[in-house]
């Protein structure tokens, strides 16, 4: 064989071998992909049936798909429009605060008041730490501050009664104008910590008038010289009581019974003369008895 030839032979002879080898590694290639999509997909399978099978698992599936959904939506509105409602500072107006940031007993009670009254952690915090300030500056007890709140209005800062007492204290806000005048006018007797501390000065003076706690409750509430206080002094006595017990670390249910109004009228109440203001009070309050 010549060496023409020779070199020919083992040319062919290698590319042959190459092209072997190509095509095994090729087909071994092939053969451990298709395994390996075939393993991943038999754990994407298993994952979505264990997370089916699961509501708590299939729940935060949904909210992040609902998340990003909504993140694409705001990213396609314009931006002009946008632009109009953003205001970095709104979060100023809010009536609102962590109630981690409260010391524990405060804390307890802004809970416990969330839970029974249905309203949000939050801003029942902010009313919380006010009453803690405002009572100690007042020398008034800050659970009575709730107590008296609570029973009023459920914590609903626009709540209004038909004799025209507003806000989260129930005052009369044409008889108490001038209180509020410091503060910018009645309007402001709709905002939150504003009708908590002009509530206050009035629920001091009531207490100061009367001589007593109950007896100042029921001026607070228009009843001083009524036979019958409609139960309103032992339901706000009974939720301080409550809260005093959350704030002492006890546990108390979150529907735990206030009294029911008694039955039998309560005997007339001696009262010192009044001011004009303190007897305007009276005569349009009564007709809120609980």
């Amino acid at each position: 064989m010549t060496a023409i030839a020779t070199l020919r032979y083992w040319r062919r002879t290698i590319a042959h071998s190459a092209g072997v080898f190509v095509r095994d590694v090729g087909a071994g290639l092939l053969e451990v992909s298709h395994n390996s999509l075939a393993l991943l997909g038999l754990a994407v399978v298993a994952a979505a049936l264990f997370a089916g099978g699961r509501s708590e698992v299939r729940e935060s599936v949904e909210q992040h798909a609902l998340d990003w959904l909504l993140s694409r939506q705001e990213a396609r509105e314009p931006k002009s429009m946008a632009a109009e409602l953003i205001e970095p500072d709104a979060v100023q107006r809010a009536t609102a605060t962590d109630p981690k940031a409260l010391p524990q007993q405060q804390a307890a009670i802004a809970n416990w008041l969330a839970k029974r009254y249905k309203v949000a952690p939050e801003p029942v915090s902010r009313l919380v730490q006010e009453a803690w300030s405002v009572g100690q500056r007042m020398a008034v007890e800050p659970t009575l501050i709730l107590a008296v709140m609570a029973i009023e209005s459920s914590f609903n800062p626009f709540a209004q009664s038909a004799v025209g007492a507003q806000g989260l204290m129930q005052v009369m806000t044409r008889v108490h104008d001038a209180k509020y005048e410091a503060f910018g006018g009645v309007r402001a007797a709709f905002d939150p910590v504003t009708n908590l501390r002009v509530g206050v000065q009035v629920l001091k003076e009531c207490i100061a008038r009367a001589g007593g706690l109950e007896a100042g409750l029921r001026h607070y509430v228009g009843a001083a010289n009524a036979g019958d206080d409609g139960g309103y002094v032992g339901k706000v006595l009974a939720e301080q009581l409550h809260l005093r017990k959350v704030a002492d670390g006890k546990t108390v249910a979150y529907n735990a019974p206030l009294p029911a109004a008694s039955p039998t009228p309560a005997a007339p109440v001696e009262m010192p003369s009044a001011a004009p203001e303190a007897t305007a009070t009276a005569s349009e309050r009564v007709a809120m008895l609980r």
